[in-house]
């Protein structure tokens, strides 16, 4: 199983990667997209991507965002908007995402890119502020939330995948047969409720489409971490 991290982020900026994700690995089919949603501790006096935008361009270098570690795709997805957004946001990096979750929650921290299965239960507890979803799509979950794309940042887009891939120079029939019994998985009604609920997005394609999705995430990617001058951790 293939993830953004190593199929799209670390190619662009580990050292020595014993693997390269275009050359190494047979694209089986996408598996699910997990959204991200941008959440705020209440004491942050904002409640929309708008008026975050007009706190950090008024108060330059004053907010933070937490991540699960350097370059990680949370990491990534708060450099994204802040170059989209031509603001100031200090990373705090962790070591996991439980420990800034952690400290979010207790108002150590003021922001994170979370993924909706470990905000979801927060947001709805009203513990944190759900200010917009990272994908360009709502949520099922929280339809009534608007993605960052809406509401201050056109074409924001920033989440995180599994996919499905195997050995390179796999027999394209074995690929077949592989792709059509996962598409034949993901399909399923019970398995499809199970992934939702979770706030997983199924996604399935053809090996072909994913091979063009990695190779866009991995430019996507590429370009961020220059901008943004990003190192390896």
């Amino acid at each position: 199983m293939g993830a953004i991290g190593p199929m799209a982020i670390s190619p662009n900026i580990a050292k020595g990667l014993p693997f390269d994700p275009l050359r190494d690995f047979a694209p089986i089919t996408m598996s699910v997209v997990l959204s991200n949603v941008l959440v705020a501790h209440p004491s942050v006096p904002v409640n929309d991507v708008r008026s975050l935008l007009a706190l950090a361009r008024a108060k330059p270098g004053t907010l933070n965002y937490g991540s699960s570690g350097n370059a990680t795709a949370g990491h990534l997805a708060g450099e994204l908007f802040a170059g989209l957004g031509r603001v100031e946001l200090v990373h705090v990096p962790y070591k996991g995402g439980g420990p800034a979750m952690a400290d979010l929650l207790a108002g150590q921290i003021q922001l994170i890119f979370a993924t909706t299965p470990s905000a979801l239960p927060h947001i709805k507890a009203g513990k944190l502020k759900a200010l917009g979803v990272t994908t360009l799509k709502r949520l099922p979950l929280l339809p009534d939330l608007p993605t960052i794309a809406e509401t201050g940042l056109p074409g924001y887009d920033a989440n995180n995948w599994y996919c499905f891939v195997a050995p390179a120079k796999t027999p394209p029939e074995i690929i077949a047969w592989l792709n059509r019994e996962f598409l034949r998985v993901l399909a399923d009604p019970e398995t499809h409720a199970m992934l939702t609920a979770q706030g997983l997005d199924p996604a399935p394609t053809t090996p072909d489409e994913l091979a063009a999705i990695i190779k866009m995430e991995i430019a996507k990617w590429a370009k961020v971490i220059k901008d943004r001058n990003i190192a390896a951790p």
